[in-house]
């Protein structure tokens, strides 16, 4: 198997050999823009190491592996527009730079984009990846609308929450792996495993990114610090806010939640300083080692060298420990 670094860079050889400026500019252009922000290519390089963690050739993976990162990136495109989000990993949004139906148009046409890579493949492997993204797409647009729905309701539960982001999020990145197993053609409850380990591994993600949009260092952390927050979106840190407050601490939250002032530094500055008082801060760090663990407990149960099973281990290991 190959390091880490050296997947990013074969995603990113591969992503480079792809001719995505074409006509019309202002369709294509945009695509170009939003897959050269870089990041770790964090599903992608999960679908390279599926597959050769089961004996195939990674070569192989790529074209399905690129169908994740398109798919992913024209997720983010239609989820900044819906956000108002100005930037992304550190630079403008899609919207923002050019304008709302450019984001929608160029959005969509990356999606019809993701599937054409699955045209790689011979019969069998192109019916399962294709029934596999299908699922996974349509669940992402749901956890999506979860997500939106829970900004207008004060009844949110944790258990609700958690089926957004696994939804939303989680998915993902267990059909990233689960690709990978299914072009090495390894055993169906291989391909199970490592679906729920890209599942449990992507809710930790999650969870890290909503304490991230809040404590994370703004000069590293690549979009707008306390997102959410001005959002009002009831993420697991809001949650066990409310769940660990006293009832004026309460209040306060639900106050500050209601509101939209001009100014939200100080809207912000009051929220954290909640999450932090009530326990939540603490909580939230401590589920995202929870759902970590759980997932190479889930690893531990596929019947693959010890050495590959550390290496995906590291490699979440490095996501939890991020700051992006």
């Amino acid at each position: 198997m190959h390091t880490i670094e050296q997947y990013q860079e074969l995603v990113l050889d591969y992503l480079k050999s792809q001719r995505f400026n074409k006509e019309p500019q202002n369709l294509y252009e945009p695509i170009t823009y939003i897959l050269g922000f870089g990041g770790k290519r964090i599903r992608p390089v999960l679908t390279l190491m599926s597959a050769e963690m089961f004996d195939s050739d990674y070569r192989l993976a790529l074209p399905a592996a690129l169908a994740v990162e398109v798919f992913h990136n024209f997720s983010l495109i239609h989820d900044d527009i819906m956000d108002e989000a100005p930037l992304r990993r550190g630079r403008e949004t899609v919207h923002e730079k050019w304008d709302v139906n450019t984001g929608i148009l160029s959005g969509d046409a990356m999606l019809i984009l993701a599937y054409q890579f699955f045209e790689n493949y011979e019969s069998d492997i192109f019916r399962d990846l294709a029934k596999l993204f299908s699922k996974t797409a349509l669940e992402v647009c749901e956890g999506q609308q979860w997500d939106v729905d829970f900004e207008n309701r004060e009844d949110v539960t944790l258990d609700e929450y958690l089926k957004m982001i696994q939804y939303k999020t989680a998915v993902l990145l267990g059909a990233a792996m689960k690709m990978g197993a299914i072009i090495a053609k390894t055993s169906d409850q291989n391909a199970s495993l490592i679906y729920d380990f890209g599942v449990q591994l992507g809710i930790a993600f999650q969870i890290q990114d909503d304490y991230l949009d809040a404590f994370g260092d703004p000069e590293t952390f690549g979009k707008q610090v306390g997102g959410d927050i001005i959002e009002n979106k009831k993420t697991y840190l809001y949650l066990k806010a409310i769940e660990f407050a006293s009832v004026e601490q309460k209040d306060q939250l639900r106050h500050l939640y209601s509101i939209e002032p001009q100014d939200n530094s100080e809207k912000i500055a009051s929220v954290k300083e909640l999450f932090a008082e009530t326990g939540a801060a603490l909580a939230t760090q401590q589920a995202i080692e929870n759902y970590t663990h759980m997932a190479f407990a889930t690893l531990d149960r596929i019947n693959i060298h010890a050495d590959k099973k550390q290496m995906l281990k590291a490699f979440g290991r490095l996501l939890m420990e991020r700051k992006v």
